[in-house]
């Protein structure tokens, strides 16, 4: 479904992301692990439309969408959730979730959805008339996650969604991602938990200095002993 290959993303004069490439089949759940500085988020951005490659292609159902706008990658089924929530706090729980159906095709099926979210997600639905400023941290990740469902993604990115978020409702999380996976979405996890992210996943990608380390499947990986060494702590 998703391919990117031998992607190159600078900042300014700095190269963060260096021959990067991999792919997620449909329905897959892979996870992208890495150390605070590996690259992640930037090659988040780029898949997502929020920074433009210097060199390689970013390939949707085999299309290249390396030059597209975000809302145009959007419409074309890529949704990211982002790092820190990125909600309107002084909106309703229910207006931030209806903007995730902004563009036209999930718009109109707007009214299905929702109900599908808050089927999926029914603490949101007690809260619908609430600020979402006014909720905890994991009920608004609940609420970003939801938006991003909105928009009827095929494949839906989760950059770091466990941030901030206790023990208890990191398992929550975990468990809210893995339905959204078995409900017939393709899912790409990027955490800081590696440990979690490579338990849920099909396969697994190790990004270090903007450059894929290892890769594999996730059973694999776990039992990798470079890798347990320097992620797990074992």
């Amino acid at each position: 479904m998703l391919s990117v290959e031998d992607l190159y993303v600078n900042y300014g004069t700095l190269r963060i992301i260096q021959g990067v490439s991999m792919k997620i089949e449909d329905g897959e759940m892979i996870s992208l692990v890495g150390s605070n500085g590996a690259g992640k988020t930037t090659l988040l951005k780029t898949i997502s439309g929020l920074k433009k490659p210097e060199s390689g292609k970013i390939l949707l159902d085999g299309e290249d969408i390396s030059a597209l706008s975000p809302d145009r990658i959007v419409a074309r089924g890529l949704v990211q959730i982002p790092e820190g929530r990125k909600l309107f706090p002084q909106m309703t729980v229910q207006e931030n979730l209806e903007l995730g159906s902004y563009l036209k095709e999930a718009k109109k099926k707007r009214k299905e959805t929702l109900a599908y979210v808050y089927e999926m997600l029914p603490d949101l639905k007690k809260k619908a008339a609430m600020p979402a400023g006014s909720l905890s941290g994991g009920q608004q990740q609940m609420v970003a996650i939801g938006r991003g469902l909105m928009a009827c993604p095929k494949i839906l990115i989760f950059d770091e969604p466990s941030i901030g978020l206790s023990p208890l409702l990191t398992d929550i999380m975990f468990e809210i991602i893995r339905k959204i996976k078995d409900s017939g979405t393709t899912v790409m996890l990027v955490e800081q938990n590696v440990q979690n992210a490579l338990k849920m996943a099909d396969r697994g990608y190790v990004l270090e200095q903007g450059r894929i380390a290892m890769e594999g499947r996730a059973a694999d990986l776990l039992e990798n002993e470079e890798l347990k060494k320097s992620y797990l702590g074992i």
